[in-house]
């Protein structure tokens, strides 16, 4: 580049200012320009927080919706198949499944029904949005103070989105999940309609689903039939239905029925006169008899067999509760008193009807609750002498007649020999004689006179009893293994006038108000009815004169057998007495001996005493 050039191009200083000269100062801001760049400054740091909080509050929430339920449309209510039991008279026995009663209305309902739920529950229903935040800090500061969970701040629809959609475990996911879900059906449905649904929804304990299913399961009336007192009960259970319901506990239930009807007289829904006349009036129905559990589950057994499907049933059994209790209460009294003494712990009874084999009334054994083990329809124990019956019917098959010679004499068969006890030999006795005093020397004769062993066990299956029997004249003194209602069964065919009748404990079947087709094993021949007879009037001996004496009602014609197995391990008494058989056996499960108790003692006093009470 030329000198010239660079000269040109190099850029022209200022002169420099005069002596004394001051340059004016730089034009400031405007007020109003700074006061906007100072409150930008201030603005700007709470602005970016809040799109960045609003940003990850929408990402926090698309994760904790990311797997929530559709909430489009309700979904329907996924139960078990529910099985009511009722006795002969309507009382209900069992329930099995889960209970739904009819879906009610919210207008059809009386007005405390709700009122008691709000009042309890979420008294600020009406007015929030489906989360309550008044009450979730309450409820955080009572737990909080208490150092444990006390109290419960979801609302009413919160408690609705839970059951309808969402599982029962507690953690922060399913918590948010819930208020999610509430805030849904808030917008999609009005309160009465929410209220309606929690009503025919929310489980009320024992089974029962809804208010309608819970009133008629606690108090045997439809919900809108419903009493003050009642509505209080049930606004109370879904704090923890299986605890405060009063199938479980009754008196926690009356207890928090009470904090209810208080609870309303706080909100106004009723006064405390009012209050103070339902506490008054507040009475729950009797228990129903604990014993007849035995009965209910062998009743139940195998329903899905009879009755395949997914329908509600309704069963009529064929018990008689009235029946039921004095057996219930005799057992019991038999075994505190005189069984007790006698070292007696167990014992059961069947009454059936001899004629078509329907059970009457069942216990199992002493108590339900403390053992649900059925002795009358699962044990298997030695029927001792009360077997007798069963062979002696062969052999009056066979030709021989009650008043036929049979001989007591001793007699020993392979080295063994059966006593007679206190028995004093005569040289000969009549079939009918040795029956009614079991004389086991003249028994075992008579056994080899009806065909032996095989001829026994043989007319043990055609009257319906099964078991397991020796091969051997050991048979001849009830050897053999039996089960109770079975051989209260064999008996029903002496009784009846020779047909076999096969146990059952349901009469009647419905689903959805339609009957249903009951399928039953019909009577049938199983012994000419003047063999069957001919036994029947040597049983009533073993009554008048021989070693049933103590089972004799006066003014009766009672016709039975003693059964006393060795050491007075099993004592029975099998008997018929109106048209009805009534089983006894008394033992322990450990088949320990007892104190000297015989088919003709407690046994046989226990069958007077529910005889007794039949009509």
């Amino acid at each position: 580049m030329l000198p010239a050039q660079a000269a040109r191009k190099r850029p022209r200083r200022p002169p420099p200012p005069a002596a004394g000269f001051r340059p004016a100062p730089a034009p400031s801001p405007s007020p109003s320009r700074a006061a906007r760049r100072g409150g930008w400054r201030w603005l700007r740091w709470p602005l970016l927080v809040a799109i960045w909080g609003g940003l990850a509050l929408a990402l926090l929430l698309l994760v904790f919706a990311w797997d929530l339920p559709r909430p489009d449309s309700l979904p329907a209510a996924t139960r078990r198949p529910a099985v009511t039991l009722l006795a002969a008279d309507g009382t209900v026995l069992a329930n099995q499944g889960d209970l739904y009663g009819e879906v009610v209305r919210l207008r059809e309902l009386p007005a405390h029904l709700p009122a008691a739920l709000m009042a309890i529950e979420d008294r600020r229903f009406r007015s929030h949005p489906g989360i309550d935040l008044r009450g979730m800090a309450r409820a955080a500061h009572a737990n909080w103070r208490a150092g444990e969970v006390v109290q419960g701040g979801s609302t009413l629809t919160q408690q609705l989105a839970k059951n309808l959609f969402l599982t029962p475990e507690r953690n922060f996911r399913r918590k948010v999940q819930e208020a999610l879900l509430a805030l849904w059906l808030e917008r999609r449905f009005s309160k009465d309609q929410l209220m309606e649904i929690y009503l025919n929804r929310v489980y009320l304990g024992a089974g029962a689903y809804g208010v309608d299913a819970a009133a008629r399961l606690f108090f045997g009336v439809p919900a809108r039939r419903l009493q003050l007192w009642q509505s209080a009960l049930l606004a109370g259970l879904p704090k923890a239905p299986s605890r405060l319901n009063p199938r479980a506990s009754p008196d926690l239930a009356v207890a928090r029925a009470s904090e209810v009807l208080e609870a309303m007289v706080a909100t106004g829904a009723i006064t405390q006169a009012q209050m103070e006349a339902e506490l008054s009036r507040m009475r729950l129905p009797p228990p129903r008899a604990g014993q007849a559990g035995w009965f209910a589950d062998w009743a139940l057994e195998d329903l899905g067999e009879s009755f395949p499907g997914n329908a509600d049933l309704t069963l009529r059994a064929t018990l008689d509760t009235r029946l039921q209790a004095v057996v219930e209460a005799r057992l019991e009294a038999l075994l505190a008193g005189p069984g007790a003494r006698a070292g007696v712990s167990q014992g059961a009874v069947i009454v059936l009807d001899a004629a078509s084999g329907a059970v009457r009334a069942m216990a199992g054994g002493r108590d339900y609750r403390g053992s649900q083990f059925n002795r009358a329809t699962d044990a298997r124990r030695q029927p001792g002498s009360a077997f007798k019956p069963v062979y002696y019917l062969a052999a009056l098959e066979q030709g021989m007649r009650p008043d036929d010679l049979v001989s007591d004499l001793p007699l020993t068969l392979g080295g063994w020999s059966p006593g007679n006890g206190t028995w004093r030999a005569r040289g000969e006795i009549t079939m009918e004689e040795a029956l009614a005093n079991s004389v086991n020397t003249a028994a075992v004769r008579v056994l080899y006179r009806a065909g032996g062993p095989k001829g026994a066990t043989e007319m043990a299956v055609r009257l319906g009893i099964e078991g397991r029997f020796p091969r051997d004249a050991s048979l001849a003194l009830g050897t053999g293994e039996v089960r109770l209602l079975d051989l209260a069964a064999g008996y029903a065919a002496i009784a009846n006038g020779g047909m076999r009748v096969t146990p059952f404990g349901l009469a009647a079947a419905s689903a959805g108000g339609r009957p249903l087709p009951m399928i039953r094993a019909a009577p049938r021949r199983a012994v000419a009815a003047e063999h069957a007879a001919a036994l029947r009037r040597m049983l009533e001996a073993v009554v008048a004169h021989g070693s049933g004496r103590a089972a004799a009602v006066p003014g009766r014609t009672v016709a039975g057998k003693t059964g006393t197995t060795q050491d007075s391990r099993d004592a029975w008494f099998i008997g018929m007495v109106g048209g009805q058989v009534i089983g006894v056996w008394l033992g322990n499960d450990d088949a320990r001996p007892m104190d000297d108790v015989r088919g003709g003692t407690l046994p046989a006093r226990l069958f007077r005493d529910v005889a007794e009470s039949l009509p």
